[in-house]
Order: C-alpha cells, then structure tokens, then sequence
C-alpha cells in the first residue's frame, strides 16, 4: 500500500472538517486511494450468512450517499456500511456542524443525515453491483444503514420506503434509531415503539420478492446512552423479533472531562478515542443480554488493533472504524488486520471466532456499563 497520506494530512487538517472530507470523497472517486489485500484463513469469518474476508468494516457516516463503496472495499475492509440514507434529499443541519478534538483524537458531530436521498443512493449502489458482477469492482459485503428525514409524517414509512428500495442490493440493513442530530430520532428506542417498529419492518422484509437465501438481515443500532434497563429492553426485542444483529454504537451526547473545553457546549454526537471504553462496556454488556446469540457490530473509538481485538473479545462478531480512520489515516486498515491475525496466533488460536467474547462471561451477574 503506498500511504500518501503523511503528505495529505497536514492540509486536510488545516480546513474546515467537511471540506477535508469532501476533498478526501474526492480523491478516493477519482481512484488515487490506496488498495491492500490481507488474505488471511484466520480472518476469514461467517456472520448473517455471509463470508467476510475479514471483520474490518468502513462504519456509517464516511459514505453517505454510496459514492465510494468499491474503492473503500480496495483499502482492505472487509466490509462497507454505506449511508445513512433517508427516503428524500436534505441540507441536515446548518453549519457549522463538525468539530475536531485532535488531541484526545475525537470528533462532534450535529451532520443530521445529510445527503442526496433514496433515489440517488440506489442508482450509486445498482452501480456498483453492476460493476461487481462484472468483476470491475472490489470484492466485499455491502451494509446499508437507513434513516428517516427531518420534516418526516411517518418514521415507520421512511424506513419502510428505504428498506423496500434496498433490500435486494445489501448484504445487511441496518434501521437507525440512535443519532442524536435528528428530533425523536432516539426516542424510537423506547420499549412501546421499539416493539411496533421492529415488527413493522420485519414484516415489509419478509414480504418482499426476495429468495430467502438472499434476502438481507435486518439489524439495529443502538445508542451508547441507553440506561440499563433500556439495554435489556431492547436486547428482549432484538431476540423476540429474529432480527440479524446489532450495532453497538452510535456517537454519545455525554461530554467527557477531557474533551476540549471550547467542545463541551457544542451539541451533537461524540466519537472517537473518548468514547472507546464506554462503547466497549455497553458491547460487552449487549453480548450478556443476549447470551452470545446475537452477532454483534462494534464500533466507537477503535484505532488501533489492540482496540479492535478489545472489542471482539467483548463480544463483537465485526467491527467498524471512521473517526480512527480521519486520524490515522488507510494505514490504520493493513494495520489493524496485521495486528488481529498476530493476536490470533499469540493466543493460540485457530480462527479469530474463537475469540468473539472470549472476555465476558455469561454466567456471571451482570454489571453496570462504565460511564
């Protein structure tokens, strides 16, 4: 992999936070992104009936409208999570809506799903498929993480609307209810509309012309904010409705101590390395709930293959990177898979399922996540 973003980082450092990214959109669309391939038997994992190269995925939020899928899936992921998308195009929030905190590596964001809407999302990834079955895209699985719009008369009707137009090009599909930067967005975790939602949608997935070997698991994302009981409420759901899996998890509102202080007063959600160990806690805690039973998605905070190999043996059958990417850079993918399979054999282990919640034990009484 030739990493030219020692040079690059500087300068996308200097501008403003979405015009680095939109710059780095750029260079990835016009094909300059680097490609690493790390074909390792020990990574190589079955999750939602799916085969993944490896459990390294790109999380939501770095692709919103899925321009970027192929060249994301040559850096070396194992997966992309593309979106979130909702049903109509919108501006999101005004700006400025982005915050850096380079020295404790973390970012605020207050985006509010931003984005070109569903008909151009589906065009980019019909693309892409196309491409991919031709052999002229990289290999990998597509996620797909849905949203509702802002001004919206039925949350139930954009994700029904979002999951009938995607169904058939994802791997996986991910419902959205924890972003903090949409109004009511989280309170769709509560139990009373948890319950009707998941029913709701699972309905509309069953019910579309889909082979059943073929049709995409349905899974959640989840806030790291949820209380205790919330967790166990929604740990009861996501097994009572036969859903796929969860992400756990989105940004958090809560503002560390050591979060910069011209940053404590900003609104919107918090990632990166401060929000690391809780994220890890409330996985662990997931993987309690649901008794090992339900694959589970880590991401929050991962940086480094130490942290991603944390997190796998806190319960998570993938895990996802983003803000650790902004800060380290593609060198962070080759990094990461090099460390895990290096941790799989210090461990002594055959294949790195061995070690999806090696750390929790199930029988023990659980504890209170970690603030």
């Amino acid at each position: 992999m030739i990493n030219l973003y020692p040079v690059l980082k500087p300068f996308l450092m200097a501008v403003e936070p979405e015009a680095a990214h939109r710059a780095a959109l750029g260079l990835l669309k016009s094909g300059l992104a680097p490609r690493y391939r790390h074909d390792d038997a020990a990574l190589r994992c079955e999750v939602f009936g799916h085969v993944f190269a490896n459990p390294l995925g790109l999380a939501a939020g770095f692709d919103k409208d899925a321009e970027v899928i192929a060249p994301m899936l040559r850096m070396g992921f194992g997966f992309v999570e593309a979106g979130t998308v909702t049903p109509l195009a919108q501006e999101g929030n005004p700006a400025p809506r982005l915050f850096r905190d380079v020295k404790n590596k973390s970012i605020i964001n207050r985006l509010g799903f931003p984005g070109r809407g569903l008909e151009y999302f589906v065009a980019q990834v019909s693309d892409f498929r196309v491409a991919q079955g031709a052999g002229a895209a990289a290999d990998g699985m597509l996620g797909i993480n849905i949203g509702i719009n802002k001004e919206t008369a039925s949350a139930f009707e954009d994700y029904s609307r979002c999951l009938s137009a995607l169904a058939p090009m994802a791997d996986y599909i991910v419902v959205n209810v924890s972003s903090p930067n949409t109004p009511g967005l989280r309170d769709l975790q509560s139990e009373n509309m948890l319950d009707a939602l998941l029913a709701g949608l699972m309905a509309v997935l069953n019910s579309l012309d889909i082979p059943p070997v073929a049709r995409p698991v349905l899974l959640l994302k989840v806030a790291p904010d949820l209380t205790s009981d919330q967790r166990a409420a929604v740990a009861q759901l996501a097994l009572r409705h036969h859903i796929g899996g969860l992400v756990v998890s989105n940004t958090t509102v809560a503002r560390p101590e050591m979060l910069a202080p011209h940053l404590r007063e900003e609104a919107g959600g918090l990632s990166g390395a401060l929000l690391k160990d809780h994220a890890c806690a409330v996985l662990g805690d997931f993987y309690r709930l649901t008794d090992g039973r339900l694959p589970l998605i880590g991401v929050g905070g991962i940086s480094s293959a130490e942290d991603a190999w944390q997190r796998i043996r806190a319960g998570a059958s993938l895990v996802q990177v983003y803000t650790g990417l902004i800060y380290e850079g593609p060198a962070l993918v080759p990094d990461i898979l090099r460390g895990l399979t290096a941790r799989v054999r210090a461990a002594g282990m055959a294949h790195i399922s061995e070690a999806v919640g090696a750390d929790i034990d199930l029988a023990a009484p659980r504890a209170e996540a970690a603030a």
